[in-house]
């Protein structure tokens, strides 16, 4: 297989200060900025941040918290995780993805979906019974100004555009765009059809499950007479010396976060056993020592055909302190050590 690049998401979780409350959000996004800094400075590939509209997370503007993290970086490629469609303009989502491709020297890709929170929607002034016909029409004019060619589309959600050109464009090939699907083979087919690389979100659970939505993305791409594109996916994860110092570490801000979002959806509260169980090699939770995390992703990235692993290494309150040595631990241990795993496939 083909080198596995390995890059980190975040979405600003508010995180715990010195004296145990919870930091303001914009100490929180100049956090987020330094991470994205070390994570250049290690080796990572890419480095993605969340939209989100809700009081645990600081990201609500991910091309803004970019722009600065270009301006400190050199190398590492910088992904929104994910940009809320459905919620915004895709005129208005290009330009700002296009203008942070200018800025960074052509580093620039959108991971487009529907979010995990619906907070946006009635904020911006849309329907959630329209949730399905705003993305699928969002979608389709994103591809069409993603093109680079006048833009001419007609929809329900939106006036008609007719021979529109839209700036500023990207001044090499195409920006590079994903669709994250949380797991509906519709969106699978979608990623394909639009000839866009598929993000797929595995946030529990065995990361085997989704070889069927790998197969079906192949299938489809052939079908609509496409190439084999990227497959990428998104974990959450937490890297420390020892597995014991990492589980340790994290399972406390694991609970507090699945605890508070869980008491929304009507989850019943995490166990320290659902926890081992998700750390354990056939979970998606990516909790150990740099050798056990890299035995799993490398695991996964074979299952799965995978180009892209995003390790979600911002787990609720979990300090920035923590989070920076995960960050040293992964891209100085975790990466290449992956690569040796994966070196004779």
């Amino acid at each position: 297989m083909t080198q596995l690049e390995i890059g980190l998401d975040t979405f600003g979780d508010r995180t715990l200060g010195a004296d145990g409350s919870s930091l303001p959000h914009g100490e929180v996004l100049r956090h987020v900025v330094a991470e994205g800094e070390l994570a250049d400075r290690v080796g990572l590939a890419c480095f993605g941040v969340g939209e989100h509209h809700r009081d645990d997370f600081s990201v609500s503007a991910p091309e803004t918290v970019l722009a600065a993290i270009a301006g400190r970086t050199t190398r590492i490629r910088l992904a929104s995780a994910v940009t809320v469609l459905s919620s915004d303009d895709p005129i208005r989502v290009f330009q700002r993805f296009s203008t942070l491709d200018a800025v960074s020297s052509g580093r620039a890709e959108v991971i487009l979906g529907r979010g995990s929170f619906t907070e946006s929607f009635p904020l911006f002034g849309f329907n959630l019974d329209d949730y399905d016909r705003l993305f699928e029409e969002k979608v389709d004019l994103f591809a069409k100004v993603r093109a680079g060619t006048p833009v001419t589309w007609s929809g329900t959600t939106r006036p008609p555009l007719t021979d529109q050109v839209v700036y500023p464009p990207i001044e090499h090939g195409l920006l590079r765009t994903w669709i994250g699907v949380g797991g509906t083979p519709q969106s699978v087919v979608r990623a394909a059809r639009y000839g866009f690389d598929l993000m797929l979100a595995i946030i529990g659970g065995s990361p085997a499950r989704f070889e069927p939505y790998v197969a079906l993305y192949r299938r489809a791409l052939a079908e609509f007479g496409r190439p084999v594109l990227p497959v990428g996916v998104h974990s959450p994860g937490y890297v420390a010396e020892t597995d014991a110092e990492a589980r340790e570490a994290l399972w406390p801000h694991y609970r507090a976060l699945r605890s508070k979002i869980g008491a929304e959806r009507g989850w019943p509260p995490p166990t320290r056993a659902e926890f081992e169980r998700e750390a354990g090699p056939h979970g998606a939770l990516l909790a150990g020592s740099p050798e056990t995390v890299a035995q799993k992703i490398a695991m996964t990235a074979r299952t799965l055909w995978l180009s892209r692993f995003h390790i979600k290494y911002s787990n609720g309150p979990m300090p920035h302190e923590l989070l920076m040595r995960s960050i040293e631990l992964i891209g100085t241990k975790v990466v290449p050590r992956v690569q040796e795993l994966l070196a004779g496939d």
